[in-house]
């Protein structure tokens, strides 16, 4: 007895400094709602809809304040002018990515969504500099992009203007242009490779946000053990995996260092180098998640916003109309080419709403701090996870005057030229922000222009649309069927 009142007595004592010391450590933190034992403040946050709830927080305790989720402290970034402040004014000391339960089970930091320190900044200069060689700004990729605008209307017109789904054509089609920077490759879009891979990603964006998810990430040697959708995240990622080691095994057999014509091919160079950079980072492992990395980012942002914009045109076909005269004022029965754009101000101010209306990754990506830090008068540990909430970015009343409306007269002046918002970041800010930005910016516009040139779009007789995002990681529309009436 006189033995377990001792450990009970040590037990006790160490909860006690374990709790000083927390106090110390975050004294003077970003402020929040009282928080329960073990679950924090789940219980105020929408699962489905996190990002309205912190908007609802952040009416109470400002634009900086903290939450806890589980076990878990979160700093929350409202508003344009914080989120600026941060990753803009203090870009270095927000540059971290926080370690999850799950990111350690899967990218493990590699790649370079989930990577930290100078490996991150090695596999950022390396894809930017890639996707500039094999992709952005460049004329081959807007050739590549228009072809593929070809080979989705065929798609389309062979629905005879009858109701279907296009959410697996148009991931299909925006996933073939990553591939062809990735690969040098085009799948067709009833590939069953290009369908398993789609599959794999868009399910793990699906149940990132779900409850398992992020109990695992809370309590992981707990729920490790238990049944649940975390598992399929951890399946589905050895899944792409092994598909990208195959392909990358080939492409290392006819890799020719004088005829680099993708990226892996540029990495495989890296590899051969004999640099000490090619042995510290230029592995399989970053290739690997980088491949995944970029696959995935490629894909499911710009096919989302795609089809935010079809289905907003069939809600709103007065937009739908005014964009088409412009198209035929501007570019006739010719292909759409980039150089359109700047003669095009409404149909550009439409896709930059689609864009914000969508709010695509509402509550971007997570930061943390890389060390100590004051911020707008609160300590910040090294090591804070801290959410820059696009969505309040997004819909900030400070910048847009009809934030929970659709409404492109946002980038509109009164002569009707385009305007630009400096609040809309949908791409983030700072070092962390999207590297295939200007990439994705073709893309939305040569696909759009060119689905709107030749299709009137319309909700199938007696369908209801629904604006309001599926759950998921991003904000995706629910399943909804659309009718593409050919218009020459």
């Amino acid at each position: 007895m006189e033995l377990i009142s001792i450990l009970i007595s040590l037990a006790v004592i160490l909860f006690l400094a374990k709790m000083f010391k927390n106090h110390k450590k975050y004294a003077n933190f970003p402020p929040g709602p009282k928080s329960l034992p073990l679950i924090g403040n789940m219980k105020l946050i929408n699962t489905r809809k996190p990002q309205k709830s912190f908007m609802e927080i952040s009416k109470t305790y400002g634009s900086v304040f903290s939450v806890n989720l589980g076990m878990q402290k979160f700093v929350i970034l409202c508003g344009y002018d914080a989120v600026k402040d941060a990753l803009i004014n203090h870009a270095e000391e927000f540059a971290g990515r926080p370690v999850t339960a799950i990111g350690s089970r899967t990218s493990q930091g590699y790649g370079v969504i989930a990577a930290n320190g100078e490996n991150w900044k090695v596999m950022r200069r390396f894809t930017l500099s890639t996707l500039r060689d094999y992709g952005m700004g460049k004329k081959g990729i807007e050739e590549k992009i228009i072809e593929e605008c070809e080979c989705l209307m065929q798609k389309f017109r062979s629905y005879g203007g009858k109701p279907f789904n296009n959410l697996t054509i148009i991931n299909a089609a925006v996933a073939n242009i990553i591939v062809s920077i990735l690969l040098d490759h085009r799948f067709e879009y009833d590939d069953p490779t290009i369908l398993k891979l789609m599959r794999l990603i868009n399910e793990n964006i699906r149940i990132a946000e779900s409850p398992m998810v992020k109990l695992y990430n809370s309590f992981p040697s707990l729920i490790r053990w238990l049944p649940g959708e975390h598992n399929k995240i951890f399946e589905n990622h050895n899944q792409m995996q092994s598909f990208i080691r195959e392909t990358f095994t080939r492409k290392e057999k006819e890799l020719d260092v004088n005829n680099q014509r993708n990226l892996i091919d540029a990495f495989l160079a890296k590899q051969q180098e004999g640099k000490p950079d090619s042995t510290l980072y230029f592995h399989n492992k970053n290739l690997g998640n980088l491949v995944s990395n970029l696959f995935a980012a490629g894909m499911e942002t710009t096919s989302t916003t795609l089809r935010w914009g079809l289905l907003l045109m069939m809600k709103y076909p007065e937009i739908q109309k005014k964009i088409q005269c412009e198209i035929e004022n501007v570019i006739g029965s010719a292909h759409p080419q980039v150089e359109h754009r700047k003669e095009m101000p409404y149909t550009d101010a439409v896709i930059h709403e689609i864009q914000r209306f969508g709010d695509i990754v509402p509550g971007n990506l997570p930061h943390s701090t890389t060390s100590d830090i004051t911020f707008r008068g609160y300590f910040l540990p090294k090591g804070t996870t801290v959410m820059p909430l696009l969505h309040s970015v997004l819909r900030d009343e400070a910048y847009f005057v009809k934030p929970e409306q659709f409404y492109p007269e946002h980038f509109l002046d009164s002569d009707g030229k385009f305007k630009k918002n400096e609040a809309f970041i949908p791409f983030s800010l700072g070092k962390r922000s999207c590297a295939g930005e200007n990439l994705a910016k073709m893309e939305l516009f040569l696909f759009f222009t060119t689905l709107l040139q030749n299709f009137t779009f319309q909700a199938p007789p007696g369908a209801e649309l629904d604006l309001n995002p599926a759950p998921g990681f991003t904000n995706s529309p629910f399943p909804h069927e659309i009718c593409a009436i050919p218009r020459r």
